[in-house]
C-alpha cells in the first residue's frame, strides 16, 4: 500500500505540473494567441499521461484520479480504505504539483485562480469528458490492457480541443489547478460543479462500459 500511494502521488504530482507548467511556458510563448497556448497545454498533457500510466501502472493501476479510484471502488476493485487514501494522495499530489511549477516559472507559490469556468455547458463538457475517460479506461483494460498509457493520452488530447471545458476529466487536477492563478487555472468557486459532474460522468461510463462488456459475451 506504501508503494501504491507514492505512485498515486507522485504520478498526480507530475501530471498537474505538467498541466500547470506547460500552461504558463505555452500562455508566456504564444504573445496572446490562446489557441497556440491551449495546443502547447495539450500536447504536453496528453504525453506526460503516456509516460505516467506506463512507469506507474504496474505499481498502482496508474489512477491518479478520484473519479477513476471511485469507479473501481464501485467495481469492487480496490477496498474502501484503500480507495480513500489513494484519493487524498491524488489531491495532496496535485496540489504540490501545481506550487512546483509556480517555483519553476518564479511566481508565488500560494496563489487562488481567478480564471471562471463556470455555466451549463462548461459543467456537461465536464461529464462528456469523464465519461469517454473513464470508458477509454475501462474497456481499453477489457480489450486492449497494453495500449491504455497511449489511448488515455490520446483521449486528453482529444478532448481538450473537443469539449468546452478543455477537459479536466478528474477532480484532484480540478482542485490542484484552483490553487494557480494561471493559464490552467480554475476559480475555486466553480470546482464543486465540476466535480460533481466529473462524477456522474464516471458513474455513467461504468454502467455503459458494464453493458457493452456484457453485451460483447453474450
Amino acid at each position: 500500500m506504501r508503494r501504491d500511494l507514492w505512485a498515486e502521488f507522485l504520478g498526480t504530482l507530475m501530471l498537474v505540473m505538467t498541466v500547470v507548467g506547460s500552461g504558463i511556458m505555452a500562455a508566456n510563448l504564444a504573445a496572446g494567441n490562446d489557441a497556440v497556448a491551449l495546443l502547447g497545454n495539450t500536447i504536453a498533457t496528453g504525453a506526460i499521461l503516456v509516460v505516467l500510466i506506463t512507469i506507474f501502472g504496474p505499481l498502482s493501476g496508474a489512477h491518479f484520479n478520484p473519479a477513476v479510484t471511485f469507479v473501481f471502488l464501485l467495481k469492487k476493485d480496490i477496498a474502501l480504505n484503500a480507495a480513500l487514501l489513494f484519493i487524498l494522495a491524488q489531491i495532496a499530489g496535485g496540489v504540490i504539483g501545481a506550487w512546483l511549477a509556480h517555483v519553476m516559472f518564479e511566481l508565488p507559490v500560494m496563489q487562488l485562480s481567478q480564471n471562471p469556468r463556470t455555466g451549463l455547458a462548461q459543467y456537461f463538457a465536464e461529464v462528456v469528458a469523464t465519461f469517454g475517460l473513464v470508458m477509454t479506461i475501462l474497456l481499453g483494460l477489457s480489450h486492449r490492457p497494453k495500449q491504455v498509457p497511449m489511448l488515455v493520452g490520446l483521449y486528453i488530447t482529444a478532448a481538450y480541443w473537443f469539449t468546452a471545458s478543455t477537459s479536466f476529466a478528474n477532480p484532484a487536477v480540478t482542485i490542484a489547478r484552483s490553487f494557480s492563478d494561471t493559464f490552467a487555472g480554475i476559480h475555486i468557486g466553480d470546482t464543486g460543479p465540476f466535480i460533481i459532474a466529473q462524477l456522474i460522468g464516471a458513474v455513467l461510463a461504468l454502467m455503459m462500459a458494464r453493458m457493452l462488456v456484457k453485451t460483447a459475451s453474450n
